[in-house]
This record gives structure tokens, C-alpha cells and sequence, in this order.
């Protein structure tokens, strides 16, 4: 599919232009099953791709032809450098212009049009077929001309007049609701340090809020008058704290979000499992925004939850690709895990990569309560492998055993073993490599400072510094994103704006880089493999580049 950078982006701009109009003049009651399928995923009602041709005898068809390509979910389009795509619900084609006062019923948007006709019915199903505007323009060859039934059309309509949201849950005209979510399994630690953090921006943010700012029109002037634009509201956060079985959880959320309704989720901790959380805020169509978990949900057909990265198993492809580069590769790999720990997840990740390339991957898996002396007993089992992978925690780790009873090649995941700080033994360490899926401590330093001094400025105690630095950058982006939209608050286009932030921003804590385009749900991509540089003491190396092995 087309992405925003690519020409074959632009050709949909007339695409949701157009397809409002037809659906207007027909007369049988619309389905907005068939106009949801038609925007979002270039189907039409009888199952057959969507059509269009452009200039030069180019076709385009299905999902490539689909609306969405172009003017986004929100239908507010998106506009790079001086190329825009013009928003297409309904209360943009069709509103009236010529009047200042018009505008202060209509949301800000950058690529909205003040200057031109309103669309009808007949001239927006032209500009469909035709690709012939309300003004009688002719558009370029970017924006195909389809082929779209009298019924498929009206079923367009009505899906734009749904995506038409004039009262969006958790906003009022002082206050912008948020939420976090705390699983109950999650660490305890991690927890407090990432309250700690949030409860202190959310203070700070009220502290700062100033005098309203006049709302801005289509004509990019602004004007006073009776209107909620632009109004510097306070933010308030709601923690919704689960209990219980995963199983209940979606349940537990469904009530919380009907009795605190929110603009949308961010941060967050979760332990062995986030499935249902993110399972409720697709179905909820509620952004979920970089929740701090080690294994997240990898499916990128999912638009409302955005992660930082792959977690463990983003570890397990980096794992992968050093044993198959390794001399003299491992053709048996044994992995150690704990029960009830998202170890497993990565263990199933790596054990699928591997055994890919005809390498045999088993597991010991050790119960969920077990001593820590039972790590040792079953690495001791592991002696006759190639390579050992150790999916353990930080009190695990130390207890691994005597170096005499490690194969040649050991790795470990840092994201559960402490990073540059896990307690291996030092006869171990010449050996371990560790799964590293942020940058080097020496070339984070200066993006990692700017959070840690915010943290000492307001006596916050750094208890889990990777969380609690993680948590202050997807509130920052959070705030920039929130300024950004000015009036416009809709949940679906709050996840597109901060699609365009991540890759602009400069401070990005313990990420090289943060980036997301279409179907991308993972803002850093790679990773390192990593080893100790001395015997004692969390001076790393990187054993190789960045790598962004994919999944």
C-alpha cells in the first residue's frame, strides 16, 4: 500500500472527495458497512475491488485504490511540505463559505480549503468519476477516476457523515481526560516510578495552562467569539488498576471507560500479558499510546495502539540473526524460561526463527514459584547444547551456576535481565551476549539526561529509570501532539498527528530514532547484540551495528 511519502499516496486525494456525493443521490437507505469497506480497504458491497483509473492509463484497484491511503482514517487528510490532502467528512465537503462566522462551527484542520465551492451531491460524485471539482477544475492524474455504483456511493456518504464526530468522549470545554492502565501482574517497581512521573507532568501541565487563545480560522486568521477552540483545557488522568484473571480484563476496562470516558489511553504497565488491553482498545476505538510492556501485540492490521518497540520479541529476531551469523552456527540451541513470564513469548519467537533454518530449538521452563536454585539444575541440563538462551530475571540470572556448566555461546535478554546492569557471574561474562533493543548507554547519554533532570528538579526517586524515562517521552509527545491538532479533538486523528511527530522529534530518550508510517505500530525498529566489556562493572560493547531485523 501506498505510504504518505510515495506520489501513489496523492492520487487518492479526490477519492473521498468525490465518493461523498454519489451516495447523496441515491435513493435506497445506505449501508455503512459497504461504505466503511470502501474507504478503509478499496472493496466494494458485492466483494469485488474498488476501480480507479488515472492519468497515463494507470490503474489502480483494491487496497491500493482504497481512500484511506490518502485522507487518512479521520478523513482529515495530511499535508507534507506544500502538498496537502484536503479533509473529506462530510462537514467539510459540504460546508458553506464566505462568511467569518461559518468557520468557528468547523475544526481547525491544515488541509482544509475555505476558499473553495462547497460540494453537491452531483458535482462530488463528478469529481469521483470524473475527477472534475465543485469549481469545475479538473484535478491531476494523482487522483484516480473510479468506477462506483449509485448504491456504493451512498454508502461512502453515510460512512463520512459517521466519521463526522462532534462530541468525542473525555473531552469538554475545560478538561481533556486520560487514562492508564496498570495490570496486576505488573512490576511493582515500575509501577510507582511511572505514576511518580505521570502524576507530576499532569501537575506541572494544569500549573502552565494560560490565557485562551482566539480560535483559528480557515483563512489561517483568528477571530473571537463564542467557541470552545483553542481553549488551553486542563488534563486529568484516570489510573485504572485491573484485577484478577486476563480473562476479566476487557470486561474491567469496558466499565471503567463507561464510568471515567477518556480521549485516549497513555503509558501504562503491563507483566506477562497486554492481549486484552489491546484487544479492548481496538474494539473501543481508543488510542493506546506507548504502554510500557515487554511483549507487546505484533499486528500490524491494528491502528490504536502504538508501541516503542517489539520488546522481546524484536530481542528474539536479534537473537536469531547473530546464532545463524555466528562461526561455526549452532545447529542445537537450548532456552531457559519461567513460567508465567513473557520469557515465553520470546522463547516462541526465537524457537520459530531458528527452527526455520533447520536449527532444533528446545526449552526448560522452570515453574513459576520455584527456588532460585532450580535455574542452576536446569542450565546444568542445558551443557550439551550449542548455544544457551537465557530468558530470565535479574534474581534468576545471578543464579545461573558455574561457568564449567554454560555451552560456548550464551545470550540473554537485557529488557528482563537488567540491561548493561544484570547480575550474571563474572565468569560468565565473557561469554553472554545480551539482546539490546535501545542505544548504546554513551549515545543515549545526552537524550536520557534531559528526562533524568526533570526527574531530580521535582525529587522524583529514579526506581525503574528505563520506564520511568519511556513514560516521560510519550507524555511529551502526547503534549506536543495535543498543541498540534489546535480544536480538532478526534481520537482517530490524535494517532495520525502523532504518526507525523515521532519521526520530528529530537529528544527520544533511549531510541535512536522514532518513526512510524503505514501499518507500522513499533516506533524503533532495532537493536544491538551486546557484550561486557570487562569482567565486572556495565560498560558495554556492541558486538556488530544497529540492526533492524523485522519480524
Amino acid at each position: 500500500m501506498p505510504t504518505m511519502k510515495s506520489p501513489a499516496r496523492w492520487w487518492c486525494v479526490v477519492a473521498a472527495l468525490a465518493f461523498s456525493t454519489a451516495l447523496m443521490n441515491a435513493n435506497a437507505a445506505p449501508a455503512v458497512d459497504a461504505g466503511e469497506s470502501i474507504y478503509l480497504h478499496g472493496v466494494t458491497s458485492n466483494g469485488a475491488p474498488l476501480r480507479g483509473q488515472r492519468d497515463a492509463d494507470v490503474g489502480v484497484k483494491g487496497m491500493a485504490a482504497a481512500c484511506v491511503n490518502c485522507h487518512q482514517r479521520s478523513g482529515f487528510g495530511a499535508k507534507e511540505g506544500r502538498s496537502s490532502v484536503p479533509p473529506v467528512t462530510a462537514r467539510y465537503l459540504f460546508r458553506q463559505s464566505g462568511r467569518a462566522d461559518d468557520d468557528r462551527g468547523i475544526p481547525y484542520v491544515p488541509t482544509m480549503r475555505g476558499e473553495r465551492e462547497p460540494y453537491t451531491e452531483e458535482t462530488l460524485a463528478r469529481v469521483i468519476r470524473q475527477g472534475i471539482d465543485s469549481q469545475g477544475r479538473k484535478l491531476t492524474g494523482l487522483m484516480p477516476r473510479y468506477e462506483i455504483s449509485n448504491a456504493d456511493m451512498a454508502s461512502l456518504i453515510a460512512y463520512l457523515k459517521r466519521l463526522d464526530v462532534r462530541r468525542v468522549p473525555g473531552v469538554t470545554e475545560s478538561t481533556l481526560h486520560f487514562a492508564t492502565i496498570i495490570t496486576p501482574d505488573a512490576d511493582p517497581r515500575k509501577r510507582q516510578g511511572m505514576l511518580d512521573v505521570m502524576n507530576r507532568f499532569f501537575a506541572d501541565k494544569n500549573v502552565r495552562q494560560m490565557t485562551p487563545v482566539p480560535p483559528m480560522l480557515a483563512s489561517g486568521k483568528t477571530a473571537y467569539g463564542k467557541s470552545m477552540f483553542m481553549v488551553h483545557r486542563r488534563w486529568e488522568l484516570h489510573v485504572w488498576e485491573l484485577s484478577g484473571e486476563p480473562s476479566t480484563w476487557q470486561q474491567q476496562l469496558t466499565r471503567h471507560l463507561a464510568a471515567e470516558p477518556v480521549f485516549a489511553v497513555v503509558s501504562g504497565v503491563g507483566g506477562k500479558t497486554w492481549a486484552p488491553v489491546h484487544a479492548f482498545c481496538e474494539r473501543a476505538h481508543l488510542p493506546c499510546l506507548l504502554p510500557n510492556v515487554e511483549a507487546p501485540i505484533d499486528s500490524q492490521r491494528d491502528f490504536y495502539s502504538i508501541y516503542f518497540s517489539r520488546g522481546v520479541l524484536l530481542e528474539a529476531d536479534l537473537i536469531a540473526q547473530k546464532v545463524r551469523g555466528s562461526t561455526g552456527a549452532a545447529r542445537k540451541v537450548q532456552q531457559v524460561y519461567r513460567a508465567g513470564d513473557v520469557g515465553e513469548d520470546g522463547a516462541k519467537a526465537l524457537a520459530a526463527a531458528l527452527q526455520r533454518d533447520g536449527i532444533q530449538v528446545t526449552s526448560r521452563v522452570i515453574a513459576r514459584e520455584a527456588a532460585a536454585s532450580a535455574v542452576a539444575d536446569e542450565v546444568a541440563r542445558a551443557a550439551g547444547a550449542d548455544a544457551l538462551m537465557l530468558w530470565l530475571r535479574p534474581d534468576d540470572l545471578a543464579a545461573v551456576g558455574s561457568a564449567a556448566q554454560a555451552p560456548a555461546d550464551v545470550y540473554a535478554s537485557g529488557l528482563m535481565g537488567g540491561l548493561e546492569r544484570a547480575p550474571l557471574p563474572g565468569e560468565w561474562r565473557d561469554r553472554t551476549r545480551l539482546a539490546y533493543p535501545f542505544d548504546l548507554p554513551d549515545k543515549r547519554r545526552v537524550r536520557v539526561d534531559f528526562a533524568l533532570g526533570w526527574f531530580r528538579m521535582r525529587h522524583i526517586p529514579l526506581v525503574a529509570e528505563q520506564v520511568q524515562t519511556d513514560t516521560y517521552l510519550a507524555l511529551s509527545l502526547l503534549s506536543e501532539t495535543v498543541n498540534h491538532m489546535v480544536d480538532t479533538f478526534v481520537r482517530d486523528y490524535l494517532v495520525e498527528r502523532m504518526e507525523g511527530q515521532l519521526e520530528h522529534r529530537i529528544v527520544t530518550g533511549y531510541y535512536p530514532r522514532l518513526a512510524l508510517a503505514t501499518s507500522q505500530r513499533f516506533a524503533s525498529k532495532g537493536g544491538y547484540v551486546v557484550r561486557w566489556a570487562e569482567p565486572s562493572g556495565t560498560k558495554i560493547v556492541a558486538d556488530g551495528e544497529w540492526s533492524s531485523p523485522g519480524p
